[in-house]
């Protein structure tokens, strides 16, 4: 197994385990045997727990700021908006556990929480802040927009109400909560 399948095995089991009990209660021995590989590997990989934390925070950033800009390449400002919502929805859905911990440990005290702060803005909150910005120059929504804060705004709304989507109603289609998003974007941005 390569570098990378090793990476994202790892990743993918200390998202599971800090999911379900935090990151101060998953230890190294688990994330290994959870990934099938020896706690050495671990430390290979990342030299700390910390370290390995602060790497799959980038990695799953990274992710879903790529899951955005594809959904927005190549549509008109107001379509693109739609699409990066959709994505962000589908992205929580897909990657629920991720989603927790993006807002469980990334916030907690004692955590880097600025860095964590600025990673989801530059990478994430960036594209839609592009996409926003995008829509505003071409006069589909109000110029007199704080793009960035309207940004911050769309991300967290559409995070917070994805989590109460998959955690309290599994059973509504997404297709209904993404409706509901656009109603309020719409009422709220355009001019």
């Amino acid at each position: 197994m390569g570098r990378t399948a090793t990476r994202e095995r790892l990743f993918t089991a200390a998202i599971e385990l800090i999911a379900e009990g935090g990151l101060a209660a998953t230890t190294v021995d688990q994330i290994a045997e959870r990934a099938g590989v020896a706690k050495g590997t671990v430390y290979y990989n990342f030299g700390s727990k910390a370290a390995l934390f602060a790497a799959l925070l980038e990695y799953g950033v990274d992710r879903l700021a790529t899951a955005l800009r594809d959904a927005a390449a190549g549509l008109p400002p107001l379509g693109a908006l739609e699409a990066v919502v959709a994505a962000e929805l589908a992205f929580i859905g897909e990657h629920e556990p991720f989603a927790r911990i993006l807002i469980a440990e990334t916030w907690r005290s004692g955590g880097d929480w600025q860095h964590a702060a600025r990673l989801i803005r530059e990478r994430a909150i960036g594209v839609i802040a592009d996409v926003l910005r995008d829509a505003v120059a071409s006069g589909e929504l109000r110029s007199d927009l704080d793009v960035g804060t309207a940004a911050s705004a769309v991300f967290g709304m559409v995070l917070t109400v994805a989590l109460d989507w998959r955690a309290l109603q599994p059973s509504r289609a997404v297709s209904d909560v993404q409706a509901t998003l656009m109603d309020l974007l719409r009422g709220r941005l355009v001019p």
